[in-house]
């Protein structure tokens, strides 16, 4: 057995195998009629599925830009286009940032684990800035081709509240200042 893997029997588990994570270990439970061959091949193909599944909600660097470049293509006419997308740790307060001048965008590794259509909507607004830098109507606009904005606005607004972050927002809902740095940073309306 791999290690870090807690098996629970249980006499009333008839039929489903399943498994979550507690700590660093995973915790499986399956029937207790299994024998210790079926208990191990289960164990392998249940690690193996909570593994890509865990992929799927945590993309590698190389995977966000494959999914920035794909959502450039389909909500901003492919007109944006990154010269990288890369997860960074050092955001406490912002889902993401980009830097126009050069074409960098950064996201809060914060946004791991969450729904892909909010981290969809972070990569949208920030490849936006590639081509809108302040945050005006036509800024808006471009994030508005994304059909999920104003739900995933509403879902980090409520990450944020929950987590008492600061809301960075004007009285219109539009972050921050319309005069922005070539670097700009994003709270949670952006």
């Amino acid at each position: 057995m791999p290690p870090n893997v807690e098996v629970r029997r249980s006499n009333r588990r008839r039929r489903t195998v399943s498994a979550y994570r507690d700590g660093d270990k995973v915790v499986v439970m399956l029937p207790s009629r299994l024998t210790k061959a079926e208990e191990e091949q289960w164990i392998a193909t249940i690690l193996e599925r909570l593994e890509e599944r865990e992929r799927r909600r945590r993309p590698s660097d190389a995977d966000l830009e494959v999914r920035a470049r794909e959502l450039s293509r389909r909500h901003l006419g492919g007109r944006a286009v990154p010269a990288s997308v890369r997860w960074v740790g050092n955001q406490r307060t912002r889902w993401g940032s980009c830097t126009p001048d050069d074409g960098t965008i950064r996201l809060s590794t914060r946004l791991r684990g969450m729904p892909s259509w909010v981290v969809d909507y972070v990569l949208v607004h920030e490849l936006a800035h590639l081509l809108v830098p302040g945050h005006g109507a036509d800024f808006w606009k471009l994030v508005g081709n994304y059909p999920k904005a104003e739900r995933a606005r509403g879902y980090l607004e409520g990450v944020a509240a929950a987590a008492h972050l600061p809301m960075e927002m004007d009285a219109d809902g539009a972050a921050g200042d319309e005069e922005l740095p070539p670097e700009c940073h994003h709270g949670v309306a952006g």
